[in-house]
């Protein structure tokens, strides 16, 4: 097997949850070709699931190193930096991701940011206007959804978890979302 073909295989492993076999490929990729950035994304990837932020954050760190400007990897920086509640470190991680590339995903996590600090406020026109921009991403209906079901307006938010499953008619947290 090839790099790449190794390295999909371990992804392949992450995404099945057999995380001892994908980091026992990741890190043998990280010896094999120490400039490859993906590696040590894949490792930061499994360290984050395992809840083992600080080793998460090095190795996404290694990433960074190798890939400047890849707002993936500085989004999923800015994501563990709010798991571990480095709130500033994040937003700044966040912004500098939706600079570099307007990640959908940096949009909704700067939201959950704002959520986690008292911003609601804020929170809530800057997903509207998400929304209003990328209309096709059932996610930010998702997140609306939650957001104003939170509030006690169930029937509203039923209305935005609709509009995400026509979007992503097998969006299963939606779905669930509607059952309940």
């Amino acid at each position: 097997m090839d790099f790449e073909e190794k390295l999909n295989k371990g992804f392949e492993l992450y995404q099945d949850k057999d995380i001892d076999k994908a980091l026992d490929i990741a890190r043998e990729l990280q010896k094999e070709n120490m400039q490859a950035h993906e590696p040590w994304y894949l490792e930061s990837l499994i360290m984050q699931q395992l809840s083992q932020y600080d080793l998460a954050l090095d190795k996404i760190n290694e990433a960074i190193e190798i890939d400047v400007d890849n707002a993936v990897y500085i989004n999923l920086r800015g994501n563990i930096h709010m798991q571990k509640e480095d709130l500033e470190e994040a937003e700044s991680d966040f912004d500098t991701a939706i600079e570099l590339a307007n990640l959908s995903s940096a949009h909704r996590n700067k939201v959950m940011l704002m959520l986690m600090t008292d911003r609601g406020a804020e929170a809530i026109p800057y997903l509207i206007d998400r929304i209003k921009k990328d209309p096709r991403d059932p996610e930010n209906w998702i997140l609306m959804g939650d957001m104003i079901k939170r509030g006690g307006q169930e029937d509203k938010a039923r209305t935005y978890y609709e509009q995400a499953l026509q979007i992503d008619p097998d969006n299963d947290y939606a779905r669930r979302q509607l059952e309940e």
